[in-house]
């Protein structure tokens, strides 16, 4: 048995706000910095948005670019939600990630 839509994002923004992340609030539909996490029909989205100051920081150090920030952010939060049993899919156009409750 799975949780219902609303209970998995609860679910996942706890998890994300215990850990330490940023969370943009849940009615935020411009690119604040942060995570968004937003509830869909499949399950649970989940998109960071860089701020401008570390965007421009990633782009002023060698070798290090948003798409590889974002492959870290990305990382850590997948870990983070997989731990915790949720299944965790990054759709092939990126970007983000899609959060499904475990199954019981």
């Amino acid at each position: 048995m799975s949780c219902a839509p609303s209970d998995l994002l609860a679910q996942v923004r706890h998890a994300l706000t215990q850990a330490g992340f940023h969370l943009v609030a849940e009615d935020a539909e411009d690119d604040r910095p942060g995570l968004a996490v937003t509830k869909t029909p499949a399950g649970v989205l989940v998109r960071w948005t860089a701020s401008d100051g570390f965007a421009s920081l990633a782009r002023d150090q060698s070798g290090a670019s948003g798409d590889s920030m974002q492959a870290i952010v990305q990382a850590a939060v997948s870990g983070l939600l997989l731990q915790l049993g949720h299944t965790v899919t990054e759709p092939s156009d990126g970007g983000y990630l899609l959060v499904s409750a475990p199954e019981e």
